[in-house]
């Protein structure tokens, strides 16, 4: 969705787009962030995924689902697999707590990632140090 060379943003369906809002945002503080919209979970880009994980070093996987046994999980245990070596520094993953879904409005907005959330992950990836 969004070239970059700093840190890699992978993100499935509707928060690929508060990630490019992330992204845009960081962008005017000189960050270079590319998004990847996963669009299919299965089966999943794990090629454009590596590649960029490759040349960026860095990896944030936004996922609307809980931490655990969750697409976010998936990626960064592919790019554990097959992309160690490449990374600078840890895989950060953007999700709701590890918590029921709350019923209220107010506290929905809190649960679901948002692109500060998300630009606060990138800014701690990237001064982070494997």
């Amino acid at each position: 969705m969004r070239p970059g060379t700093d840190v890699t943003v992978v993100a499935f369906s509707r928060l690929a787009l508060v990630a490019l809002k992330a992204a845009e945002q960081l962008g005017k503080e000189g960050v270079s962030v590319e998004v990847i919209d996963g669009r299919s979970l299965s089966p999943l880009d794990e090629e454009t995924i590596l590649a960029s994980v490759s040349r960026t070093h860095r990896l944030v996987v936004v996922d609307e689902d809980t931490p655990r046994c969750s697409m976010a999980s998936d990626v960064v245990a592919l790019v554990a697999r097959k992309a160690f070596l490449a990374l600078h520094a840890a895989p950060q993953m953007v999700t709701p707590p590890h918590t029921p879904v709350p019923y209220s409005p107010p506290m929905e907005d809190f649960y679901i990632p948002s692109s500060q959330k998300i630009a606060e992950a990138i800014r701690t990836n990237l001064e982070a140090r494997v």
